[in-house]
């Protein structure tokens, strides 16, 4: 069975909206796929509907946004979480609209150096959509600042550009014992993807495992061989679920539907921790 348990949509910073993603997998020969869009389910029915036309299983879920206060960027996947759990939401929300505040002024930023406005970026964004630095690298292209987003994330947008603007996201703590509340299963994404910036050190590990975190996103192309090898040690002390995903996102970034996979053990172990009121919608 192939599982692929992480991939992005217009609802975040995907460039396919959510059915076109589950009609990418049921192409891709997957199985089992989730719909993980950052801080937000609004995808969730959608996709719903289009896996059960197509014969893929769903796992619905979220990416959270989370942020030490050292300032490092934690992601934390939720799986089969309440969609209508206060506390979970309620972060969320304010992390969605502190995106969007953060990049009204970093396109202001940039505008005084590139030809780049807000309403370009708003163009790239999709209705409800989590606004993200996606879609001002989108504006970026289209002005033919750069040739794509990796090259925009590499140079205008790199957090010691001087276009950078910071924005709220939970401790990751938090966001582990909200997950857990709302009968989720919290999963670390790409814990130790180096070359996206500072990474954190074992004492944050072990903070989030106290609290509740449930697996490590291991098989990630961010996660360098030793770091997959630290992570596998880890995960076998703590006895935590070991996952692998694509991270897809479309043609927003090269990673392959499939090319990083879960395990049916890993998927079933997921399922039995949940308590939330969305279980995998089985093809």
């Amino acid at each position: 069975m192939k599982i692929d348990l992480h991939t992005h949509s217009t609802v975040s910073d995907g460039t396919q909206p959510p059915a076109e993603v589950m009609g990418s997998a049921a192409q891709a020969g997957l199985d089992v796929v989730a719909l993980t869009d950052h801080d937000t389910t609004a995808g969730w029915a959608e996709a719903a509907q289009a896996a059960a036309r197509l014969g893929v299983s769903l796992v619905r879920g979220t990416e959270v946004s989370c942020q030490t206060e050292h300032g490092i960027s934690v992601h934390l996947l939720s799986y089969l979480h309440d969609p209508h759990h206060e506390g979970l939401n309620q972060v969320m929300e304010r992390a969605r609209n502190s995106r969007l505040t953060r990049a009204q002024r970093m396109a202001e930023l940039i505008g005084n150096d590139y030809p780049i406005t807000w309403e370009m970026v708003q163009r790239h964004v999709a209705d409800g959509a989590t606004v993200g630095r996606p879609h001002l690298a989108d504006a970026l292209v289209s002005a033919g600042v750069v040739a794509d987003r990796t090259e925009a994330f590499d140079t205008v947008l790199h957090p010691r550009s001087g276009y950078y603007v910071r924005h709220y996201a939970p401790d990751p703590v938090t966001a582990v014992r909200l997950v857990r509340e709302a009968g989720g299963v919290p999963v670390m994404a790409h814990p130790l993807a180096s070359l996206r910036g500072r990474v954190v050190g074992q004492e944050v590990f072990d903070t989030m495992i106290a609290a509740g975190l449930g697996g490590l996103e291991i098989a990630h192309r961010d996660n360098p061989d030793a770091a997959r090898a630290q992570l596998s040690e880890m995960a076998a002390q703590h006895n935590l679920i070991v996952t692998g995903s694509s991270d897809y996102h479309g043609a927003g970034k090269p990673n392959r539907l499939g090319e990083n996979l879960t395990s049916v053990q890993s998927l079933r172990r997921i399922e039995a921790e949940s308590s939330g009121v969305t279980p995998v919608l089985w093809a």
